[in-house]
């Protein structure tokens, strides 16, 4: 791929800025706004591996800044149901058709999210076991593999168990974490990570240093309540996002 045009390159780091962001205070939603903005510039394959790629360093900076918060008892069932899920949901992808499955989900994040938005608390699940956790890993690992928003049902869903903010993302993130490992492994394998494309992710690296540190900056700020609706309210245009890009 030859060099980015000027233009191009200030919409790819404009992009990166922001998405860094966003995660850096929300602890999710990198994809969602990195490929609303990079599309304008970048082919679809080469955004997807930058997505996984920065991914990995956002998320696991913010592993490395809560780890004293870290429970590998709570964790690991999060983890293993996503890594028995992410084949399934990639499996998927070859006989489901892309268009329902991405509307299907982008409905149930739009009507979970306009619902607890009207409500003054979420649902709470604080009784639910490892049984569960497992299940919602699995449940995550096949949305991930399928659509693309690897995590976003665990952040649903350790937001439902009763855990303060950064509890919540103590697990979601690792999990985030693992989830890009293996789509990286996958594109890796198919040949999609060029030279290119790890020149152009060097290139972005100072970029998505001042998101992050801006966005955990602001999060510092926030109490439960605010917390709760960035939450949803990113939830609510994933949802829009995913439904909107089933028809492109």
């Amino acid at each position: 791929m030859p060099e980015l045009l000027s233009l191009d390159l200030a919409i790819f780091l404009c992009g990166t800025v922001a998405a860094a962001f966003v995660t850096g205070l929300s602890g999710f939603a990198f994809g969602m706004v990195a490929a609303a903005i990079w599309f304008y510039a970048l082919p679809p394959p080469q955004a997807s591996a930058l997505i996984a790629a920065y991914g990995i360093l956002v998320q696991g900076y913010a592993v490395w800044k809560l780890r004293h918060l870290l429970d590998p008892h709570r964790l690991m069932p999060f983890i293993l149901g996503s890594a028995l899920g992410i084949p399934v949901g990639v499996a998927a992808v070859r006989w489901a058709s892309p268009i329902y499955l991405r509307i299907g989900v982008g409905l149930l994040l739009v009507l979970f999210s306009l619902y607890n938005l009207a409500r003054p608390k979420l649902p709470e699940m604080k009784q639910a076991g490892r049984g569960a956790d497992v299940a919602v890993g699995v449940l995550n690992g096949v949305i991930g593999g399928a659509t693309g928003l690897a995590g976003i049902i665990t952040v649903i869903w350790t937001s439902m168990r009763g855990w303060s903010r950064d509890e919540q993302r103590a697990v979601f993130q690792p999990t985030g974490v693992v989830s890009f490992l293996m789509i990286i492994v996958a594109l890796g394998g198919v040949g999609i990570i060029t030279v290119d494309t790890i020149h152009l992710s060097l290139l972005g690296l100072p970029a998505l240093a001042v998101g992050t540190w801006l966005g955990w900056m602001l999060y510092g700020k926030l109490d439960e309540s605010a917390f709760r609706r960035i939450v949803l309210v990113l939830l609510l245009l994933s949802g829009a996002a995913l439904m909107a890009s089933a028809w492109r």
